[in-house]
């Protein structure tokens, strides 16, 4: 596959740090790849229309002519992945095109990590609400024939903030499906633009759409079902859990926040959980309650917590902590790894997580 990153005029960013990130996910991803810079927007315009076939990351930059070509249909438009460094908020871009927004000059590892799997792999689209961020993107095995798959529910994290999406799940989609998973990867409304309810609201009505899929995907396990979710993520996943017992099979939680009272009173994330809450535990406990899995104990479902040793230790020694109080609800697993070792599909660590959800799942 080739992959083809193009900058626009005015972008402020260091053409050979650009180059760095953009090649080391080249030889990560195993494709062959080019980053060119267009010093114009008639020169951008022509190096879109003459991009190889293969995926294409843009960074259109602030000229207001050359974001008009986001919204430009072409041959392209469904390989193309638009990427602002700025947290702009989901802006409309072509349909079948990507737009990632918010996460810096680090968000363009992830831009063209999404490109790559969406052709690679291609997942559908379904929509579970009629928001734009209502929806979730179904992945199934190959060569299914008349056995039925198991499905994973995968929830992303990002400390609860929308710059943060689904596309950060797309590499274990992918592994799960090869693995032999319907993988089902949810967007939700993010509390930081929508508020809390929306999201928890989101996730539970995510999970229920499963039994509603259209006719021609619904042979898949409802009786296996698994929820995993990373970071932030993780407390959604052991939320919905502790809410659909007879639903969730098991619940993986990958670099979970847990004890939600007590990271406040940490401030971590800078203040994340009370931004995505509302406020702070000494206003609102009944709602860290409700939405801690630690205070929910035991939930009914089993679980596997899993931790990188290298991760932040308020994340290590919360989900220790976690993993005590749950006792035989829960398998701990930690090594050697950070908070994306977990959801690197080549980790030791995923591949010893993976393992313990085929054992748990019989």
């Amino acid at each position: 596959m080739n992959v083809t990153v193009l900058t626009g005029p005015g972008l402020v960013a260091d053409p050979d740090l650009v180059e760095k990130l953009a090649g080391r996910e080249f030889r990560a991803l195993g494709v062959h790849g080019r980053v060119a810079a267009a010093g114009s927007v008639p020169a951008l315009g022509r190096l879109i229309g003459a991009a190889d076939a293969g995926a294409l990351v843009v960074l259109p930059g602030p000229d207001p002519e050359a974001r008009r070509l986001m919204t430009l249909h072409g041959p392209h438009t469904p390989r193309t992945v638009w990427l602002d460094l700025h947290r702009t908020g989901p802006l409309p871009v072509a349909g079948g095109a990507a737009h990632l927004h918010g996460r810096g000059l680090w968000g363009l590892t992830w831009a063209v990590r999404h490109a790559v799997h969406r052709l690679r792999r291609p997942a559908r689209r379904i929509p579970y609400g009629l928001h734009p961020d209502q929806w979730g993107e179904l992945r199934l095995p190959g060569g299914m024939g008349e056995r039925v798959p198991p499905v994973t529910v995968l929830i992303h994290g990002g400390n609860w903030r929308s710059p943060w999406g689904a596309d950060t799940m797309d590499a274990l989609c992918v592994d799960l499906a090869d693995r032999g998973f319907a993988a089902w990867n949810l967007e939700y409304r993010r509390p930081d633009v929508h508020g809390w309810a929306a999201t928890t609201s989101d996730v539970r009505a995510g999970l229920a759409a499963l039994d509603r899929f259209p006719a021609q995907l619904q042979r898949v396990d409802l009786r296996r079902v698994v929820v995993l979710g990373h970071s932030a993520g993780g407390q959604l996943a052991l939320r919905v859990a502790a809410e659909a017992p007879e639903t969730v099979t098991l619940a993986v939680s990958l670099a979970g926040v847990f004890d939600l009272a007590e990271q406040d009173r940490r401030h971590y994330g800078n203040g994340a959980v009370r931004d995505a809450l509302g406020g702070g535990h000494a206003e609102l406990p009944g709602l860290y309650a409700a939405a801690d899995p630690l205070a929910r104990l035991p939930l009914g479902v089993p679980q596997v917590v899993v931790q990188g040793a290298d991760d932040e230790p308020d994340l290590v020694d919360a989900g220790r902590r976690y993993a005590r109080a749950a006792g035989r609800e829960a398998v701990y697993l930690e090594g050697p790894g950070d908070h994306f070792d977990v959801i690197d599909p080549a980790s030791h660590l995923w591949l010893d997580t993976a393992e313990q959800i085929v054992k748990s799942l019989g």
